[in-house]
């Protein structure tokens, strides 16, 4: 997965829980980064998007405008999950409307994260025909 965290320390511990269940996590510091992760990995390389809002640069929402708005099909489809503090309704309607997938809290609790992560699991070898 794809973690995208500008804080230090935030980004230690969500990267340690998503390790937790089983995944290997890279980091992008802010939405900038994530869009040129995203832009040059190869199809599939990430099976999910995990986008704070609030970072220097690119905010989370205008990342994944960008992402979504790319010609890649990969683009359009990876999941992109909300992680941030901002947990009002309209905060999980901007972040659905930006073109997220879904959104959790922060702090993330374990079972929503899982939850989560079951509910996205991306399975290339589902999707592509052998």
């Amino acid at each position: 997965v794809l973690l995208v965290e500008d804080n230090q320390l935030n980004a230690e511990i969500a990267a340690e829980l998503l390790r937790m269940s089983g995944l290997t996590v890279d980091c992008a510091w802010d939405g900038i980064e994530a869009v040129d992760c995203l832009a040059t990995c190869p199809d599939g390389y990430y099976d999910m998007v995990f986008m704070d809002i609030q970072m220097p640069r690119m905010n989370g929402y205008d990342a994944t405008r960008a992402i979504r708005s790319s010609a890649r099909d990969y683009c359009k489809r990876v999941p992109i999950v909300a992680m941030t503090a901002n947990a009002f309704a309209e905060d999980v309607k901007k972040s659905l409307d930006a073109g997220m997938n879904a959104h959790l809290s922060k702090p993330v609790d374990l079972n929503a994260l899982e939850q989560t992560l079951q509910r996205f699991r991306y399975e290339p070898s589902a999707e592509q025909p052998q």
